[in-house]
């Protein structure tokens, strides 16, 4: 197995002999088992304010798969190191990238930084007044906010302690896959496709998700794989995330994470407001993007224009395992909550098989007038009864278009 040399930068004022680091690098897997890259503690920084380049543990991970670069920075202070960092500072590189020296930023900000003052207090007058010098510090302005409800308002949903709750709540859900509102939830807005998407991250590869999420936040811009995210202003400065109500028609993690995937993957329209329609839209093109860029394979696909056959969805069947995921264009009516429409408008993920209501499997001579039930992911939630009551398998043909078949996100 093939082993590989990574360093990355900081950005500092003081002499490099004085500062040394720790730096891991790992990845977490849909079991919460932490696969270790690298490990290395009070390292020396180099004179250029590198890290050393360290040589990695063996690996059978293809470039395309996102690591966690996790570095703390210590500062040499008569003769004992004082770690200068509130907590690690957390990067995602593909191991691609980091392989070919590209584990740091062009932004210096978004690098790990450590400045210290060089000004010097000194008495202000000669009345024996409190010696005090004042530093200036600045400070980025938060990225997201509601208007409605801005920074320093009681409802204001963007705090940290606030996206912190959201996401560990979201991290339980991933350990246990529980049925119910756990997950990724479009609510009031048109965005199905991202949440599909999400759903499927958060499932394989929570560590990415969560730092996804805390890249948007601080920095207003993330990196998946290849894809940049970076909304635009109108995004995160959001105008109608309450709209009169009490609580947010969209969550703020989902908010942050599905308005930017779908306003960076629009080339024309913003997408800046909960109640936007077409600048919502997600094509298959679209899934496809996300997936790869999220370290997944494409497996198969029959997603059409038209309604499906059986013999499509039989196709679906065979492939559906707990080592894939499979992404349906759907007309909603054809769920309970779903309005009763004849046109495509609804991204669902498969949890399971097609079967029908008696547990019997589905085969090409199956009769179209029997019952059949999926387990799903949809609007939140994933469960077993999410197809309308009674819905016959001409029906469910009828209310589908296909399908997308990828591996698991690696």
């Amino acid at each position: 197995m093939p082993k590989y040399n990574i360093y990355t930068k900081i950005e500092s004022n003081v002499s490099a002999v004085d500062l040394f680091y720790d730096l891991n690098v790992y990845r977490t897997d849909a079991s919460n088992k932490k696969h270790i890259l690298l490990s290395v503690a009070q390292q020396p920084v180099t004179s250029n304010y590198q890290t050393q380049s360290h040589e990695t543990n063996d690996t059978e991970d293809g470039l395309s798969v996102i690591y966690i670069m996790e570095m703390n920075l210590y500062r040499k202070h008569g003769g004992k190191l004082f770690s200068v960092l509130s907590s690690p500072a957390k990067k995602m590189y593909t191991l691609g990238e980091m392989a070919s020296g590209k584990a740091y930023s062009k932004n210096k900000r978004e690098n790990v930084c450590y400045f210290e003052t060089k000004a010097q207090t000194k008495p202000v007058n000669d009345n024996g007044d409190d010696n005090i010098h004042s530093v200036q510090i600045t400070c980025i302005p938060r990225f997201f906010v509601a208007l409605e409800h801005p920074i320093g308002d009681p409802l204001d949903p963007f705090t940290k302690n606030s996206i912190k709750s959201e996401l560990d709540a979201r991290k339980a859900a991933s350990l246990l896959g529980p049925e119910g509102e756990y997950y990724p939830n479009q609510y009031y807005s048109m965005l199905c496709g991202p949440a599909a998407f999400y759903y499927c991250l958060m499932m394989d590869r929570y560590d990415v998700y969560e730092q996804l999420v805390w890249d948007l936040w601080n920095h207003g811009k993330a990196t998946l794989g290849s894809f940049l995210l970076q909304p635009s202003t109108s995004t995160m400065k959001v105008n109608d995330l309450f709209s009169g109500a009490s609580h947010p028609r969209v969550s703020a993690v989902d908010w942050i994470t599905m308005a930017s995937l779908r306003d960076s993957s629009n080339n024309l329209l913003k997408y800046e407001s909960v109640g936007d329609k077409v600048s919502a839209i997600t094509l298959w093109g679209d899934i496809e993007k996300w997936m790869l860029n999220a370290g997944a394979q494409k497996i198969f696909s029959n997603i059409s224009l038209y309604h499906s056959s059986l013999s499509d969805i039989c196709k679906l069947n065979s492939l559906m395992c707990n080592d894939v995921h499979i992404f349906s264009l759907i007309s909603a009516g054809m769920l309970q909550q779903g309005a009763n429409v004849p046109f495509k408008d609804h991204w669902i993920v498969w949890d399971g098989k097609l079967k029908l209501v008696n547990g019997g499997s589905i085969t090409n001579e199956t009769s179209l007038e029997e019952l059949v039930s999926l387990r799903l992911f949809s609007w939140g939630e994933v469960k077993d009864n999410s197809l309308r009551v009674s819905l016959k398998l001409g029906e469910f043909l009828n209310h589908t278009f296909g399908g997308m078949v990828f591996t698991k996100i690696s």
